[in-house]
């Protein structure tokens, strides 16, 4: 059986008048959608409108909660009490499943949205009171998770179905947790580089790091950020590369 590996992004973060992301083009060449649920961006409208997008175009469905933090576009890094937090995540996993169901669709995954995903990289407790708080809600949900990463070691723990998850756009320390996105380089914004680089991870099945270590995990889906200026054509960068290696793209299965 040849490769094959799941296409996600990051989208419905538009809010009220603000527009962010070209979703239309992006549900056109990725396979999963990671709908932001309100907290770090979006708005009933907005989670109503990508979902029914994405089900006319086949494309399955995550809940994409993140912290309370519409200002900092949930990349502040926030201290919250873990009981509180499990509340937050259940709040948006809820509000997704009711849109979701409004638009046609079903959620599929669970995707952890920037501050709160990359703190629950480091941190296993805080991720697994996020994933025990979403499987409270949806019991079936699968658990998309930064491979490699305490989120990985939490949802093992756990016993719940899982994806790993590698991103197109990103670089990585050697522990598997990305490079800070205020350092030089963090964020890659070249699509003649990012389509061979993730192609290279996923024939190799390994996250290739910035000093050139190879850290093997399972490599289901490929994250592709909608809020960059590059983000379409990042994106389609990365399909070409990896169906011109033979690489077929679909949406995950478990």
């Amino acid at each position: 059986m040849g490769l094959s590996v799941d296409l996600n992004a990051d989208m419905g973060e538009s809010f009220g008048a603000w527009n962010l992301g070209d979703d239309s083009a992006l549900l056109g060449i990725v396979t999963s959608a990671n709908v932001a649920c309100g907290f770090h961006a979006g708005d009933p409208d907005v989670m109503l409108k990508t979902m029914k997008v994405a089900v006319d175009n086949n494309v399955g469905i995550g809940a994409h909660p993140g912290f309370d933090d519409l200002r900092g576009f949930g990349r502040y890094r926030m201290q919250v009490p873990l009981p509180s937090l499990a509340n937050q995540v259940r709040y948006q996993v809820g509000a997704a499943q009711a849109m979701a169901r409004a638009a046609g669709g079903e959620v599929r995954h669970l995707k952890l949205h920037g501050a709160l995903a990359n703190m629950c990289s480091e941190n296993q407790d805080m991720a697994r009171a996020c994933y025990e708080a979403a499987l409270s809600v949806a019991p079936e949900i699968i658990i998309m998770v930064l491979a490699a990463t305490a989120q990985q070691r939490a949802v093992e723990e756990l016993g719940a179905t899982f994806v790993g998850e590698i991103f197109a756009d990103r670089a990585y320390n050697d522990d598997a947790t990305l490079v800070d996105r205020s350092k030089p380089g963090a964020v890659i914004h070249d699509a003649a580089i990012a389509g061979p680089r993730i192609a290279e991870m996923v024939k190799a099945g390994a996250i290739i790091t910035e000093s050139g270590k190879h850290i093997e995990t399972q490599i289901d889906t490929i994250c592709l950020h909608g809020d960059t200026p590059e983000a379409v054509e990042i994106a389609r960068s990365v399909r070409s590369a990896l169906e011109g290696d033979g690489i077929e793209v679909k949406t995950f299965r478990t």
